[in-house]
């Protein structure tokens, strides 16, 4: 008996350890915006740098869904509104079936077979796949897809041993009840989405095609969204430079800002470009509140270094989009009740001083250009530039008047972003 009770302990403690596991990576987005960044990259840059070393592993580093960009798309949009409301209703059941439980056990209600309970035994788990499975779309690492497999497999086989508990201590009571609902799914979905498993024999062999089914929808999916991602996103070509707009409205201004910015006087300006080499180059407002995952381009894009974390992550859970689109000019107005324009003016960070210029339709916009290192002498362009096996260095940015052509600015940069050297998304 000591040694089943062991058994089960391990089992228990192997269970919550995936699960912190995976939301210890899935919380990476909202750690990465809170003063205690580097605290907690400190410990898992490592095991990112790790994984990058390695042509078999690097892909885990890199996101399968818009980051930084705006899903150019309806369906890429559908998918990150998805992402926020699983996020919401995963947190809300798991905790009403939380307090349903633990209130049963002060109570002494015995098992729980009220609520979400009348219908599935383990509406807790669910609700936490939810969660989890929201958490990914917010913070779309191929690295959280893996762990949130593994969580899906924990959970399952920490079910399976409740389950076995359950009825060793309720009897044909709690049978009874295993028969009229289902594991984790109404009793009549979870029957129809079973019919591949049922004709295998063995428990094992089942278990096993259960898991692995698990891990190729899961990773598959996450595949598939990258492989949607870059077929939607608005690249443009001219010699050794591809535009990729912020924004998917600016497609047409990057076409046309590639034109000047490949022409020769154009070229002349722009020292850190080597025609030799090939460069990804991020189109996007000058005020941009995520352009410190691109490249540093001062401090005020930080965001790590900032004391509004809980305000950025509950816009980026609540407001998927309207967040990348304000410019921090207008959100330090609507927090500290001033006038717009005036704080555009003080804060812009090109440094136009306009009176009657609007956020709303600025022609400036700031363009980062990222050097891609790749094996080979060859050129490579669009989304070749995006793919696992190469590199990206940031080397300098330019401010520009999409009107008119006027290079305002140009400025050269570090190799490192905001957060060093810690893999940032790049799309």
């Amino acid at each position: 008996m000591r040694s089943e009770d062991l058994l089960r302990k391990l089992r228990d403690v192997a269970a919550r350890g995936g699960i912190l596991i995976f939301f210890i990576m899935a919380f990476e987005v909202m750690i990465m915006i809170s003063p205690f960044a580097f605290f907690f990259y400190s410990v898992f840059n490592p095991i990112l740098h790790w994984l990058q070393d390695y042509s078999a592993t690097r892909w885990l580093t890199s996101f399968f869904l818009p980051h930084m960009i705006l899903p150019p798309t309806m369906f890429l949009r559908a998918v990150r509104v998805l992402g926020s409301v699983l996020f919401v209703v995963g947190a809300l059941t798991f905790f009403v079936c939380a307090f349903q439980v633990y209130f049963g056990k002060i109570f002494k209600w015995g098992v729980a077979s009220k609520g979400l309970y009348c219908l599935i035994r383990h509406p807790q788990y669910l609700a936490l796949g939810l969660w989890g499975t929201g958490m990914s779309i917010l913070g779309p690492r191929f690295l959280v897809l893996v762990s949130l497999c593994l969580m899906f497999i924990l959970y399952y086989f920490l079910a399976k041993d409740e389950e076995r508990r359950m009825l060793g201590q309720f009897g044909e009571g709690y049978g009874e009840y295993m028969t009229r609902t289902g594991m984790f799914l109404p009793r009549q979905i979870e029957n129809f989405i079973l019919i591949p498993f049922r004709s295998l024999q063995h428990n094992a062999l089942r278990y096993v095609s259960i898991c692995f089914s698990i891990i190729v929808i899961v990773i598959g999916s996450g595949f598939l969204l990258r492989f949607i991602t870059l077929q939607s996103i608005g690249l443009s070509t001219a010699e050794n430079i591809t535009i990729l707009p912020i924004l998917p409205e600016d497609t047409y201004i990057g076409k046309r800002v590639l034109g000047e910015i490949t022409a020769e006087s154009g070229a002349k300006r722009l020292e850190f470009i080597d025609s030799r080499k090939d460069y990804l180059a991020y189109l996007m407002p000058g005020d941009y509140v995520m352009q410190g995952m691109i490249a540093d381009t001062g401090g005020e894009f930080h965001l790590h270094r900032g004391h509004n974390t809980f305000a950025l992550i509950t816009d980026w859970v609540l407001h998927p989009f309207e967040h990348l689109r304000r410019s921090p000019s207008a959100q330090m107005a609507k927090m500290h009740g001033v006038d717009p324009v005036f704080a555009r003016r003080r804060h812009c960070p090109i440094g136009i001083d306009e009176p009657k210029l609007s956020c709303d339709n600025c022609p400036y916009r700031r363009i980062i250009f990222i050097e891609i290192d790749h094996e080979g002498s060859y050129h490579i362009a669009s989304q070749e530039l995006l793919s696992f096996d190469v590199s990206r260095i940031p080397v300098g940015f330019i401010d520009i008047n999409t009107s008119t052509g006027e290079v305002v600015s140009v400025k050269m940069v570090g190799k490192g972003t905001a957060w060093k050297d810690i893999p940032t998304p790049a799309i």
